[in-house]
């Protein structure tokens, strides 16, 4: 994609995931999301945050939690969650759909990543179906592909990706791991939840993996 196509995908996404949001009850906003300790409502803020966090900001945090980037993460997710309430931050994600700001050291396909998978991070626990397209999912694949960020290289060494739902693989061998081009991106940013809808020999390698 080039970059007004890429723009125009993580707007898209990002509004599609607000209207799930639109739907939520009180007592799913409590409800825990795949990311480990943060309910929805969390994960929410923490997205919300994605365009809004100046570098000023995310310097002063990453300093104030002595440069450990996961702890600085955690905190400005957990302070943005309980200042704001769910109809605040749903409006905030919608009134941020479009911006092109990103954090600090990311790279311009990082948001796309986020928003897609952060969708299912956000869905999947509530069960509630938020499809990805699997042009989109193959994209985003080849992007994690592609740097050490993810841990997806190390993950998937020697085993031949195969997705099921359009005509892309990656890698070669008889170490098959077959299904869903989004539910391979799951997998490959670490989500052990993708492993349901996928099958082949290479299964259980990338399960001892995950």
């Amino acid at each position: 994609m080039d970059s007004a196509d890429l723009h125009a995908a993580i707007t898209s996404e990002r509004l599609r995931l607000a209207d799930v949001l639109e739907e939520l009850d009180t007592e799913e906003w409590g409800y825990e999301s795949l990311c480990t300790g943060w309910t929805v409502k969390t994960l929410v803020a923490h997205l919300t945050l994605t365009s809004r966090l100046t570098k000023l900001e995310a310097l002063r945090g990453v300093l104030a939690a002595r440069f450990d980037i996961n702890a600085f993460i955690d905190h400005a997710a957990r302070t943005r969650a309980a200042q704001y309430t769910p109809p605040e931050l749903i409006t905030q994600f919608r009134e941020s759909a479009g911006w092109t700001q990103r954090p600090m050291g990311a790279k311009p396909m990082d948001p796309f990543v986020d928003v897609l998978v952060h969708g299912q991070d956000l869905t999947r626990p509530l069960r509630r179906t938020l499809a990805i397209a699997p042009d989109r999912a193959v994209s985003a694949l080849e992007f994690v592909l592609s740097t050490s960020f993810y841990g997806a290289p190390k993950r998937f060494a020697g085993l031949h990706l195969v997705a099921t739902d359009t005509d892309w693989s990656h890698g070669e061998g008889d170490r098959e791991l077959r299904g869903p081009a989004g539910d391979l991106l799951l997998v490959a940013t670490g989500r052990p939840t993708g492993l349901a809808a996928l099958d082949g020999a290479g299964v259980a390698d990338l399960a001892a993996r995950l």
